[in-house]
C-alpha cells in the first residue's frame, strides 16, 4: 500500500489515532482541484501536498506579481513574472515527490469547468472573485462534487464546505450576485497578509476530513473569522432546494468582485485609456484619488493627489486646478475614479472630467510596452 519513503513520510498520520493507514490510503488515492495559487491557494496547496492527496490540480492564469509575496507564501522574489500554476507546481514536487501535480495556465471559465470538476473528488475554491465562486459552485452542483470554500476581506474571512451530501451550496448563502459597485475592489480593499494563511489552512483541514471522511466536516456552517480580535463564531446555513435549480452555468461575468464597475448608468465614454492619456497629457490636468500609500509607490508624473474620500470638500482651485479644464482622474485599478468623475462634476463644477481606464496599473502596463 505504502513504499518505505511513503511509511517514513507519512508516519505521523499512520500512527494518529482516529487517521491511520486507512485514511492516508484515501488520500493516497484522491485527486483534489485547487482554483487560484493566491493568498488562499498557496497554503492549502502545501498543507494537501504535504499530506500526500494522490492527485492535485492547480489552475491560475496568473504571474507571480511583488505584491503577492506579502501572503502568497508558494512564492519568491525571483518567481516574479512566472506562471502562478507552474511555480506552484515546482514547488510541490519538490515538497513531496511522492504525489501527481498539474499545473494549468489558463482561467477557469464555461468552457473547462465541468470537465475540470468531474475528473477530481473535492474542489477547493482559491478564487478573489465572485464570478469564479458561483461558477465553482454551479459546476459543483452540475456534477455533484463537494467543494470547499473561503474568502477574505481586511482582517476578516469565512470559510464553508458547500454542496457535501445534500448540504447547503454557495447559492444557499448568497442566491445571486451583488449589484455592482456593492463589493469593494479586493485589490485596494487590502488584507492582512496571515489571514489568508489561517482561512487556506482551514481548507485543507476540510479537504482532507472529506476525503478520508474523518471528523464533522463544515457543511451547514459557515465559520466567521476575524483576526483582529482572534475571535471566531460559527453560524447556521440551511440548504435551500432552489439553490440546486440549476441546468447551466452561469453566464460571463457575473459580478465580478474585482471587476472595474461603478453602476450600470456609468458611460465608458466618460473615461480615457492610458494610450488616449499619453496623447493628451500636456492638456489635461491630473488628480490621484488613491491613498497616499499607494502614491509612495509610484505616481503619473504632474498629478495632484486628493485621497477620494475628500475629493468632495477639498477646495480643488487652492491646489491650482481649473473646474474648465479638462481633468482626468486615476486611481489602482479604476473603480474610485469611476466615482470620483460624478462627484467632480455635481459637487465641484469640472465640466469635462474623465477616468484612466484601468488606473495606475494600466498607465504603468502602457509605459512597459512604449
Amino acid at each position: 500500500m505504502f513504499s518505505d519513503a511513503e511509511l517514513v513520510r507519512y508516519q505521523r498520520h499512520l500512527g494518529l489515532e482516529g487517521f491511520g493507514p486507512t485514511a492516508q490510503a484515501k488520500l493516497k488515492s484522491a485527486s483534489v482541484l485547487v482554483v487560484g495559487a493566491g493568498g488562499l491557494g498557496c497554503p492549502a496547496l502545501l498543507y494537501l501536498a504535504a499530506a500526500g492527496v494522490g492527485r492535485i490540480v492547480v489552475i491560475d492564469p496568473d504571474r507571480v506579481e511583488l505584491s503577492n509575496l506579502q501572503r502568497q507564501v508558494l512564492f519568491t522574489t525571483e518567481d516574479i513574472d512566472q506562471p502562478k500554476a507552474e511555480v506552484a507546481a515546482r514547488r510541490l514536487r519538490a515538497l513531496n515527490p511522492e504525489i501527481l501535480i498539474e499545473a494549468l495556465v489558463a482561467r477557469m471559465d464555461r468552457t473547462n469547468a465541468l470537465a475540470l470538476v468531474r475528473v477530481v473528488d473535492v474542489v477547493v475554491d482559491g478564487s478573489d472573485n465572485f464570478a469564479t465562486r458561483y461558477l465553482v459552485n454551479d459546476a459543483c452542483v452540475l456534477a455533484d462534487r463537494p467543494f470547499v470554500h473561503a474568502s477574505i476581506q481586511g482582517f476578516e474571512g469565512q470559510a464553508s464546505v458547500f454542496n457535501w451530501r445534500g448540504g447547503p451550496t454557495y447559492r444557499c448563502l448568497f442566491p445571486t450576485p451583488p449589484p455592482p459597485g456593492a463589493a469593494p475592489n479586493c485589490a485596494e480593499a487590502g488584507v492582512l497578509g496571515v489571514l489568508p494563511g489561517l482561512l487556506g489552512t482551514i481548507q485543507a483541514t476540510e479537504t482532507i476530513k472529506l476525503l478520508t471522511g474523518i471528523g464533522e466536516p463544515l457543511s451547514g456552517r459557515v465559520l466567521l473569522w476575524d483576526a483582529w480580535s482572534l475571535l471566531s463564531r460559527t453560524v447556521a446555513l440551511a440548504a435551500d432546494p432552489r439553490a440546486r435549480a440549476i441546468t447551466d452555468l452561469p453566464p460571463e461575468p457575473v459580478g465580478d468582485v474585482c471587476a472595474v464597475d461603478a453602476g450600470d448608468d456609468f458611460d465608458s465614454r466618460e473615461e480615457l485609456d492610458a494610450e488616449g492619456l499619453r496623447a493628451r497629457l500636456a492638456d489635461v490636468q491630473l488628480i490621484d484619488v488613491r491613498e497616499a500609500w499607494e502614491r509612495a509607490i509610484g505616481a503619473i508624473d504632474g498629478s495632484v493627489h486628493v485621497p477620494l474620500d475628500q475629493l468632495a470638500t477639498t477646495d480643488l482651485t487652492a491646489l491650482g486646478l481649473e473646474p474648465g479644464r479638462l481633468t482626468v482622474v486615476y486611481c489602482a485599478g479604476g473603480v474610485r475614479s469611476r466615482r470620483a468623475v460624478p462627484a467632480l462634476r455635481e459637487r465641484q463644477g469640472f465640466s469635462d472630467v474623465r477616468g484612466l481606464r484601468g488606473g495606475y496599473r494600466a498607465w504603468m502596463v502602457r509605459a512597459a510596452t512604449a
